[in-house]
């Protein structure tokens, strides 16, 4: 931020739904007061979420009367910003609120926690053993989407340039984060079903190494599978991989469980570092399962200056970030400037009318990011080519609907609505030429390409900046554009593998399970979008240096300090892997029919009260001691009970509960998520009516939208390059003769 811009000035009267939020924001260099001192933290979760923040109290109207932004989460009933009617009590600022299942609709009164809202979004059915109980990821990740949605918000509504309310809801920030876990309810029928970690649409699982866990596979593009076979067979462990018809994709794919045993061989006869650097060094998608107290011990993070010194400790760093330092929460007696940000002229009916994108992004990370700038009314021009394949269009496992090909493939229809698709074949110099072209006419270009692409094609950003000194350039390398893992090759289980995630899916005394669907792409594509906003509400260009890597790694920073503070008991044993530090009881338990579960949590003890009430648990006086007991006495009395059924009489006694979501159920059961319009309808050309997942950030005044199905392959060539490029039929033509349109 230049030193004489005026940071943003953000009232933070968030709990741990939003912390989150509050945190990036600090980051971003943002003035971040709170009227408050947090309660119920434990040390490492303190410093972790507070620090960079000012304790300043004072009259709460008059403190938002100075703030920029007021970002504000909790149960609907004991917020402080929101009047009975749905308004805002301070409307001419920006007003985000973050509630567990937002401000309207039938269940807006419900409550719940991480827990809670990872299984009504969907989250917790993903994870955990077949048979066993589902469980969501660890360290909170639910509410830590949400807090990063709320961020998202914020600055999409500064930049719309009124004063408005901003409504998420965590259950819709889970959802909208599940990768196939409703889509394919959507496209096919089906669901995934927990497997311990092997996913569902990919070749890629954790793998017991000689003396740890590895994260890999041979997904991807043909080298990935290529160039494994060729490690293999060079340190004779290729078996009969090498016979031809494993060379065909189809086959190792049907035959995976094979395939995957003569891998497993081969890695639990090496140690855990020496494949993970061997499969760097070939550019292979492998990566160790380390713990977050080995964090520290990473060579790339250290070398890209990635933690924050707290004292004695480090904690992680900003997934973006403005700021070299943050100091633990201190006292403060007024803001840092005098007088809040006058307020931008808006552009449209929409945050981000007037904007425009060219998208040179594949499969997950960077078509998120455009999805989420398209809903607000950015322009997309997404670049792509039958020479390029992306494996969200073109992978058989990845189409969903039966009979699809590449123009209605399910996974790609879902995260690439609102988008005009421009045809350019890259390996021909007319079509990169064609590229250079476009980038004066474009505000922002985002790509996920390996470091180092684009400058072969002369696009790096200084390249970029030449053909327009505007220009705004996101890169979303996995590791980052420096560093000595700069050139590493990820997947989502490698971003988890690496940032210490994988290793805390483990139940008590057991290997780890890893996940099963894309979440490190979609928390780094939240953080492209958020460093993107911040440099577009301040009128600035520049290179985004985005590392999927420590957007993760962010994610785990109560981990790495509570590895270094110690940690607090959390109860969990094999039996019963989802209980909490901060609540008895706290967990997943059966309920009637196949495969039928309810997550429950006693989050005060009022709620206990009502819970051991109405199920008839036992009391000890040390709840703690007897939670074997209680854990016991719920499952018994939630066994023969309809998930559904409990949920509603939780939830309106007070108690925090929840279904543990199907997609089935979040697509075609959930009357609030069905009242709230999270799965609205679009017509395309070939699938007909789809259903796709919603917006997340809803602005009162500025609403972003769904209009049009993600394009065919070149849809839009002819229109774009006609409209921005003055190309004429006569030169379109020649393009097309010459392969350079494909």
């Amino acid at each position: 931020m230049p030193e004489d811009a005026a940071p943003l000035r953000v009232l933070d009267l968030t709990d741990e739904l939003a912390y989150q939020g509050a945190r990036l924001l600090v980051g971003l260099g943002a003035d971040v007061v709170r009227a408050d001192a947090p309660e119920h933290l434990s040390p490492a979760e303190n410093l972790h979420w507070h620090a960079g923040k000012r304790l300043m109290r004072g009259d709460l109207d008059e403190l938002a009367a100075g703030a920029d932004i007021v970002l504000e989460s909790g149960p609907v009933a004991g917020l402080r910003g929101v009047r009975a009617d749905g308004t805002s009590r301070w409307p001419d600022v920006v007003h985000v609120v973050v509630t567990p299942f937002g401000l309207t609709g039938p269940r807006k009164h419900w409550t719940g926690n991480d827990l809670v809202l990872a299984s009504a979004g969907g989250m917790t059915w993903l994870g955990g053993k077949p048979g066993g109980q589902p469980k969501p990821p660890p360290r909170e990740q639910a509410v830590q989407l949400a807090g990063a949605h709320a961020a998202i918000g914020a600055l999409l509504a500064l930049h719309a340039g009124t004063g408005q309310l901003v409504d998420v809801s965590v259950q819709e920030a889970v959802a909208a984060t599940l990768e196939t876990g409703a889509v394919a309810w959507i496209h096919a029928g089906r669901y995934p079903v927990r497997n311990g970690g092997v996913y569902e649409h990919v070749a890629h699982r954790i793998f017991a190494a000689s003396d740890g866990f590895v994260a890999g596979g041979y997904s991807g593009s043909d080298r990935m599978w290529t160039d494994l076979l060729k490690w293999l067979l060079e340190e004779g462990g290729a078996g009969d991989l090498a016979d031809e018809r494993f060379s065909d994709a189809v086959t190792r794919w049907r035959e995976r469980p094979h395939v995957d045993e003569i891998v497993q061989r081969f890695v639990g006869k090496r140690t855990a570092r020496a494949v993970a650097g061997e499969g760097r060094a070939r550019a292979l998608p492998w990566a160790e399962v380390v713990t977050p107290a080995q964090l520290l011990d990473n060579p790339q993070l250290e070398a890209r200056g990635f933690f924050v010194d707290l004292g004695e400790v480090r904690d992680v760093g900003f997934p973006v970030r403005a700021v070299d330092t943050v100091r633990p929460l201190e006292k403060a007696d007024s803001w840092r400037t005098t007088a809040r940000r006058e307020p931008r002229t808006g552009r449209g009916s929409r945050a981000l009318d007037g904007v425009r994108v060219l998208d040179l992004t594949w499969v997950l990370a960077g078509p998120y990011v455009t999805k989420t700038l398209g809903e607000h009314g950015a322009d997309i021009i997404k670049i792509e080519s039958k020479h390029r394949q992306d494996p969200t269009r073109f992978a058989p496992s990845m189409r969903l609907r039966p009979g699809a090909g590449p123009d209605d493939a399910g996974y790609f229809l879902n995260f690439n609505r609102n988008k005009r698709s421009v045809a350019l074949n890259l390996r021909t110099g007319e079509g990169r030429e064609l590229l250079r072209e476009l980038v004066p006419r474009c505000d922002v270009v985002v790509e996920n390409f390996s470091p180092g692409v684009l400058a072969k094609w002369g696009m790096d950003y200084e390249s970029l900046a030449r053909l327009n000194p505007g220009v705004i350039l996101v890169s979303m390398a996995g590791a980052g554009q420096t560093g000595p893992w700069r050139d590493a090759v990820t997947f989502a289980d490698t971003l988890a593998a690496m940032s210490g995630l994988s290793s805390e899916t483990r139940d008590p005394g057991e290997p780890p399970q890893g996940l099963t669907f894309g979440l490190g792409d979609m928390i780094a594509a939240n953080a492209a979008v958020l460093a993107t906003l911040d440099l577009v509400l301040r009128g600035e260009s520049g290179h985004v240096d985005l590392s999927q890597l420590e957007a993760m790694v962010a994610t785990m920073g109560p981990a790495l300090l509570e590895a270094q503070l110690g940690a607090p008991a959390d109860g969990r044993t094999a039996e019963f892997p989802n209980r909490g530090a901060k609540a008895v009881p706290h967990g997943v338990y059966p309920a009637a029919g196949d495969d039928r579960w309810v997550a429950i949590a006693a989050l005060d003890e009022s709620q206990w009260q009502v819970l051991r009430d109405i199920a008839a648990l036992p009391d000890p006086t040390d709840r703690r001691a007897g939670e074997d007991e209680i854990d016991r006495a719920l499952a018994a009395w939630t066994r023969d009970r309809p998930a559904e059924d409990i949920a509603v009489r939780l939830q309106d006694a007070g108690v925090a509960a929840a279904v543990v979501a199907t997609g089935e159920d979040l697509v075609d059961r959930d009357e609030h998520l069905a009242a709230r319009g999270f799965y609205p309808v679009l017509e395309h050309p070939l699938a007909g009516p789809v259903k796709h997942e919603g917006i997340v950030a809803r602005l009162s005044r500025t609403p972003g939208g769904l209009d049009t199905a993600a394009p065919l392959l070149g849809q839009h060539t002819a229109e774009v390059l006609a409209e921005l490029l003055g190309v004429d039929e006569a030169r379109l033509a020649q393009l097309k003769a010459a392969g350079v349109t494909e």
